[in-house]
């Protein structure tokens, strides 16, 4: 919805360009009625809400011009999503003229990724690369800092950083539960910090989350609470560490260190996204001992230089 809102802002006004989200859950009726009324000129939707409407025949894509993959080095290492990726690469697609777009703000080996786009035939052989910021992944405005304490100490940790910075927007990124804890029957990571929070901060009251586990409207209802408040602070897993367009943001906090260096590039994407402003955003990790070593060798990888807090 929100590249779709933007499309339409873009979309040159006195040509009749209309742009058409489709989305995960929607009603195969109404996508139907609404592509027959007005077919639409730009179509924004995800990989398995695109394959549905394909494998229904409801549209086809011979006509198609330009196809965007975004995020696509994420499609890709998801199993869930890469054979529908494939399939709308190869079989759906036959244009012999179409552009292809892969996009992304981390596609790491991407020599070896346009060597297989060719190989797999998702590609034509004029491949053209087109790098960005190559020399500075991380803006220059972000201020990286770390504090380490023990697991235990964490919560506390965390509550004292809010309180010292005082955001008024930020997001709370922790990791997601493991299949052992979910076994185990115990509550999630995000759902006992949240209620920490809840009851021992008082600098924010709109504590909100976003998980993978909650299905769209409730997805939807919190990321509209956070546009439309002016204070928020967002409890989240991974899955808003790509594409969340929250501009008012200026501080991320890592509860739990992302797995790669990608993620933690992602995350700290989520913060300094205003325009020509030069207000200075953070990205605060609450790390134990033994974890310094993993923040060190994403400060290699992505070429930023990570401070020491003492509170």
């Amino acid at each position: 919805m929100q590249v779709t809102k933007v499309a339409r802002m873009l979309a040159p006004k006195p040509m009749d360009i209309t742009v058409m989200a489709l989305l995960d859950g929607g009603m195969l009726r109404r996508h139907k009625s609404w592509l027959k009324a007005e077919p639409p000129t730009i179509i924004v939707a995800t990989i398995a809400s695109l394959c549905q409407m394909l494998e229904k025949h409801i549209f086809k894509l011979e006509a198609m011009q330009v196809l965007v993959i975004d995020e696509v080095d994420f499609m890709f290492n998801s199993s869930k999503q890469v054979s529908s990726l494939r399939k709308l690469l190869t079989i759906y697609s036959s244009c012999n003229n179409r552009q292809t777009v892969f996009a992304s703000a981390s596609i790491p080996q991407h020599r070896r990724f346009l060597h297989d786009c060719i190989q797999q035939k998702w590609t034509k052989n004029d491949v053209i690369h087109v790098h960005v910021n190559p020399i500075e992944p991380m803006p220059s405005r972000l201020q990286h800092r770390f504090l380490t304490c023990s697991k235990k100490q964490r919560h506390q940790t965390l509550l004292s950083l809010l309180q010292t910075d005082a955001p008024k927007s930020g997001i709370i990124f922790v990791g997601e539960q493991s299949e052992k804890s979910k076994k185990a029957g115990n509550a999630p990571p995000t759902t006992l910090l949240i209620d920490f929070l809840k009851t021992s901060y008082g600098g924010c009251s709109d504590i909100l989350l976003l998980e993978e586990g909650m299905n769209f409207n409730l997805r939807a209802a919190s990321l509209t609470e956070v546009k439309q408040g002016g204070s928020y602070i967002l409890v989240a897993t991974d899955i808003a560490a790509r594409g969340v367009d929250l501009p008012e943001t200026t501080h991320i906090y890592n509860f739990d260190l992302p797995r790669t260096a990608i993620d933690y590039l992602h995350r700290a994407g989520r913060t300094g996204r205003k325009p020509f402003s030069d207000e200075e955003c953070y990205v605060t990790n609450i790390i134990m001992p033994e974890e310094h070593f993993v923040l060190q060798r994403y400060e290699n990888e992505l070429m930023f230089k990570c401070e020491e807090l003492i509170l």
